[in-house]
């Protein structure tokens, strides 16, 4: 790693930085599973194609925003609370969107020890680019279509239940592994039932997961590590996306497009990194960190190769890049 002047704190700005809040954690949980039924709560009562992109383009955006915010109780920096932290962030976070805390821990602070290395578990997702415009499409078409998703979530199902001849042990392998899913998953679907509008389920929360979600979760990824300045440089080898508010709702939520500042500083709360942003900028880093203005600028550059080459295959388990952050 490159070894000049690296960003440092004052004790109170560290302090600041550190400080973790329960009731902030709480209130971010809330507000994400808030916004899903606000979304689904408009298109239920103004049923129309207009109303129903909105609410996919929603929904699928605060799915998201639940893995970021799992994301943060894997640094434990969602709640203040161990417990709170562990329980709140695997069971109203990760379950429901089909990442699990306990897999993406351990696997995701490997990511940050080794960022961009080539012990990084992460360089798959980074490595390929930059690729051709028809190959970024042809991807965009699959996770549009649901067929990403779907095809993502059955690997996931195929490497749990294992090559046991007896199918009853593989079913055992896969409700031991995904139990939580699937229960999280019913309860969202008793709950639009109870409501009177079981279809919901279907249409509001899986549609979404299995569309929308997939598509910002592999922008939001091209942009945070694909196509950086300088592999071994810690302030160019993660990138920040500097973008409005309504790209921010729909495409990174809860502050994660302050990417860069997140690898400096990883005990910092998600909703605590514009502060570290600035932090940066006055102390004069701001021309050797890799930013980017706007998600359009990260993207034609992710997408500039211009002829197609080998293909890159997937290694590792896959139930680790669920959450895609």
């Amino acid at each position: 790693m490159t070894t000049d002047t690296q960003p440092s704190l004052s004790p109170e700005q560290d302090a600041y930085l550190r400080e973790r809040s329960d009731w902030m954690g709480a209130y971010l949980v809330l507000h994400a599973w808030g916004v899903i039924a606000l979304a689904m709560a408009v298109f239920i009562a103004w049923p129309n194609p207009l109303s129903f992109v909105v609410a996919v383009v929603v929904i699928g955006g605060r799915q998201l925003g639940l893995a970021i915010l799992m994301h943060d109780a894997a640094h434990r920096a969602l709640f203040k609370n161990t417990r709170l932290n562990d329980t709140l962030g695997a069971f109203l976070c990760g379950w429901p969107v089909g990442a699990s805390l306990t897999l993406y821990r351990p696997y995701h602070l490997s990511h940050h020890r080794h960022t961009q290395q080539a012990e990084d578990p992460d360089l798959i997702l980074s490595a390929p680019f930059p690729i051709t415009k028809q190959s970024f499409w042809r991807k965009m078409r699959r996770d549009i279509l649901g067929i990403t998703g779907y095809q993502r979530r059955l690997e996931f199902f195929r490497m749990e239940m294992g090559d046991s001849p007896s199918r009853w042990q593989r079913v055992k392998k896969l409700w031991a592994a995904e139990k939580y899913f699937f229960l999280s998953n019913l309860a969202i679907l008793a709950v639009t039932t109870a409501a009177g509008v079981w279809w919901a389920y279907f249409l509001l929360w899986l549609l979404p997961l299995l569309t929308w979600y997939q598509v910002i979760s592999r922008v939001r990824n091209i942009a945070e590590h694909a196509v950086v300045g300088n592999n071994d440089d810690r302030l160019r080898n993660t990138r920040t996306t500097l973008t409005n508010w309504g790209m921010r709702m729909v495409l990174a939520p809860y502050w994660v497009n302050y990417h860069l500042e997140h690898h400096l500083f990883v005990f910092t709360p998600c909703w605590k990194l514009p502060a570290a942003h600035r932090m940066l900028m006055a102390q004069g880093f701001g021309p050797r960190m890799e930013l980017a203005q706007g998600y359009l600028a990260v993207l034609r550059q992710a997408v500039s190769k211009p002829h197609d080459g080998p293909k890159h295959g997937k290694t590792g388990d896959p139930r680790k890049h669920a959450a895609l952050i």
